[in-house]
Parts: structure tokens; sequence; C-alpha cells
């Protein structure tokens, strides 16, 4: 019996050394990955270090590499969603990604980097810290970074009045005290929501912009709270979104939609009276369009904390593409539908928006939705580098909240949206001042003076549209 047993534990030890020395021919003999891909990767170019630091990143998932057999592995994808067959066909190994179908003849792709770390760990026995993908880092140009923090401050009011210079005032139909200018009141509230001051505190900025003409007067510090009140100021601040995004027009065709919740101050009694709950603060919901590359916002939709994302999509890419030159439109799944993926392709862009887990490729009358589906089912890799440019409209709503607070002061659900309003504007002059400063030498284009000769806001009773 014991013979026996030594017979077929000798029998194992001799399949998994003709296994082993199989992968290592595969290899090409000891050590030849410390050779290919040196620690340093000075000798590599820009295109060969990305593949590898994305197969690292792929070996970093868990369960990454799945064997088959020697000469067959399952290997996931960048993303985790899905794996590709890397093989060995007797010569080199063979993967069926779209990158080595295309480029197979020039360049292995990163899933054959990834087996071929994997199989030098095991064999080699390279150090782990090696397969360890290098942290993502975006360079900044510091200098001119600083200096647009150090103006911000000084330009902010200079863009602002610009801004706000381009509403032509209601005429005056009745006799009494002259009313404030609506372009004045406007600058304050804006003013405001930029310095993040109560009114009364706010009071000695109103002074100071006087002082250099850019108000006629220096309004009461109730000013604000009454212009934030008005019905009419509404789709005025809507119009100025829009406008203070313009600028950017030339530069910004990728775009990412989302939505983000900003607390009030007031309460909803209804659940404390009904449930005995504790009580539980209102919410305002902004649908933003963003722009990928300045982060600067096109379009701006505000409704109650439960209305659904995606019908505000169409309103969003309307509005934007208007003004932009639509190329790629990311959003998540919540947005997922044909009508807004045909929505997309009518203004000329294509959308990234994956599709949810029960969704067929069947086209119900939009051919465009079936080749998107087999689309995002064959090459997940390459529509996920676009999706992930999604990314930037998180950085937006986290800007915007950090510098200008995520709780609306206001008490009564218009003056709510108005302060939120007034907040992204404050945001988008902001993105204004530091892109003018890091892109240098286009002051004349970063100002509305342009724009007065085209737009003048105003409608029948003088207000916006």
């Amino acid at each position: 019996m014991e013979a026996l047993y030594a017979k077929n534990k000798e029998k194992q030890n001799g399949q998994k050394l003709t296994r082993q020395t199989t992968l290592e021919a595969h290899l090409g003999g000891k050590g030849s990955m410390k050779k290919r891909y040196p620690k340093d990767h000075d000798s590599f170019s820009s295109s060969e270090k990305q593949r590898v630091e994305k197969a690292k990143m792929i070996l970093a998932h868990e369960k990454a590499i799945d064997e088959i057999n020697g000469s067959l592995f399952l290997i996931k994808s960048q993303t985790g969603i899905g794996s590709y067959r890397v093989e060995w066909n007797g010569i080199k190994w063979v993967c069926n990604c779209p990158d080595f179908t295309k480029n197979g003849h020039i360049r292995i792709c990163k899933h054959i980097i990834a087996l071929e770390l994997y199989l030098d760990l095991k064999f080699n026995k390279i150090d782990e810290k090696e397969l360890k993908p290098k942290p993502i880092t975006y360079s900044q140009d510091w200098p001119r970074y600083n200096q647009a923090q150090v103006m911000e401050f000084e330009l902010f009011d200079q863009f602002l009045y610009q801004l706000v210079s381009l509403i032509e005032e209601p005429k005056k139909h009745a006799k009494g005290r002259p009313k404030l200018k609506l372009s004045d009141e406007i600058f304050c509230c804006i003013m405001k929501e930029y310095s993040q001051l109560s009114s009364r505190r706010a009071k000695h900025l109103y002074h100071e912009a006087m002082q250099r003409q850019q108000i006629s007067c220096n309004p009461h510090f109730n000013v604000v709270s009454r212009t934030l009140n008005k019905k009419e100021v509404t789709p005025l601040l809507h119009r100025f979104v829009q406008l203070s995004a313009q600028p950017l027009a030339s530069i910004e065709a990728d775009l990412a939609v989302d939505s983000s919740g900003f607390r009030c101050s007031t309460f909803g009694a209804y659940c404390e009276h009904a449930h005995g709950q504790k009580r539980m603060h209102n919410w305002l919901k902004a649908h933003i369009c963003t722009g990928v590359y300045t982060n600067i916002v096109t379009d701006i939709v505000i409704t109650d904390e439960y209305v659904a994302d995606s019908p505000q999509f169409k309103k969003l890419i309307r509005n934007t593409a208007k003004d932009f030159d639509l190329r790629d439109i990311c959003a998540d799944m919540g947005y997922s539908s044909r009508d807004n993926y045909a929505l997309v392709s009518r203004y000329g862009g294509k959308a990234f928006i994956p599709f949810k887990k029960n969704a067929t490729g069947l086209a119900h009358g939009s051919p465009l939705w079936n080749r998107a589906y087999h689309y995002f089912q064959l090459h997940k890799d390459e529509f996920m580098e676009h999706y992930h440019k999604r990314s930037n409209v998180e950085s937006t709503f986290h800007a915007i909240k950090q510098k200008f607070g995520e709780t609306i002061k206001a008490k009564n659900r218009l003056a709510q949206e108005n302060e939120l309003l007034g907040k992204v504007i404050a945001y988008n002059l902001t993105v204004l001042i530091h892109e003018m400063i890091e892109l240098d030498g286009i002051s004349d284009f970063m100002c509305f003076n342009g724009l007065k000769k085209e737009v003048s806001i105003k409608d029948h009773n003088g207000f916006g549209d």
C-alpha cells in the first residue's frame, strides 16, 4: 500500500514538474520577465509603461487569473467585468481581446503582460511589491494654480460685473422712490454666495463694490433676501449659468451628467407627525451637465429630492447643445434609455451610458440602442475608458460643496432654488478665472464683452426668459 502511494506521489510530482517546465518554456526561461519588464522601466516608451501599469491593475483584482490548464488562462478585464482568453498557440501567447485582435502583430496586450507577470511571480519568485500598480497622479501647473488662487478674489467681482451688465433693466412705469437696479440686486446676491458671509456681514462687500462703481448704491442688507424671493429672478440666474459657461465652448466637447443633493435648513414635518420618527432635513436635487476638462457647469435643473434623474437628461443636453459641440456624453446607468441614446446622437455626440443588468439588445425601433448594447458587451474596456470621464462630474459637485457649502440657508422653496443657482454661478466664475490664467493670453476671450452684442437678457416684462 505504501509503495502504491509513493508511486502515485511520484507521478503527480512528475506531472507538476512537466507542467512547470512547459510554462517556463512559454515564458522563454527563468528571469525573462525581469529582462522584458525591468523595475525602473527606463527603456520603455510611454505607451509600454501604460500597458504594464494596466496589467498590474488587472492583477490587483481578486482572482484576476483563472488557470484552465498549462496553456489556457482566463484573464479578468481591467474593469473587473468579464474575462478574456489567453492561450499558448505553440509559438506565442494569443488573446481574444479587441486590442490584441487589432494590434497583436505589433505588440502584446495588457492581458498577456498580466499573465506573464503572474507566471513570473509564480515560477521566478519576483518581489510582489513590483506588481503593485502605481497610484494615478495628475500633473498640476502649480505656479499658475497659485496665481489663480491669489488673484481669484480680486478678479471675481470684475467678472461678475461684466456678467450682470448684460441685464436690460425693466422700464419704470410708476412715479415715486426709484427702485434698485435689477443688475445691482443680482450682483449682491451672487457676491454674498461667493463670500459665504451672512447678509449683514456681507454689507461691506457692497460698499466696496459701490466705490469701484460696480453697483450704483450701497443697498440695505435685506436686499439679498428680498431678491432671492422674486419669481422673475429664477430664469435670469439660470441663464447666467449658461452664459458663464459659454467662453469655454471651444475647449469643452466631452461632457458628463449626474445629480446630487443639497441640504436645506428646513425640516419635513410629515414623517415625524405620521410615524413618530426623528425629523429630517429637506433636500434640493441639482441635475447638472459639466465639462470633463475644465469642470464648468454648462446647464442645471433643480428639482425636489425624490425626482428621477433620467427625465432631466433631455433638458440638460438640449440646452448645452445650443452653445457646445457635443462629442462624448457620459452618465451612469440611471440615465440608460433608448430616448437618451437617440437624443445624444441627434446632436452629433456619442453616449457612453452603461446598460442595466436586465437590459437586452432588442432595438424596439432603435437600431442605435442595439449597436450600443453590443459595443458595450464586446468592447467593455474601450467603453469604460470613455465612461470613466464621468468621474469629473463628481469632482464638480465636490468643488461646489467644499467651496460654497452644501447647505441651503433660505427658508422657502423659491429662495432655496435661487440660492443654489447663485452658488453654481459663483463656481463657474471661479472656473473662468482659473482657466484664463492657466491657458494664458486669452483674457479677451474669457471676458463677457463679446457677448453683449449678441445677448441681452430680457423678455416682454423686462426679465429673463
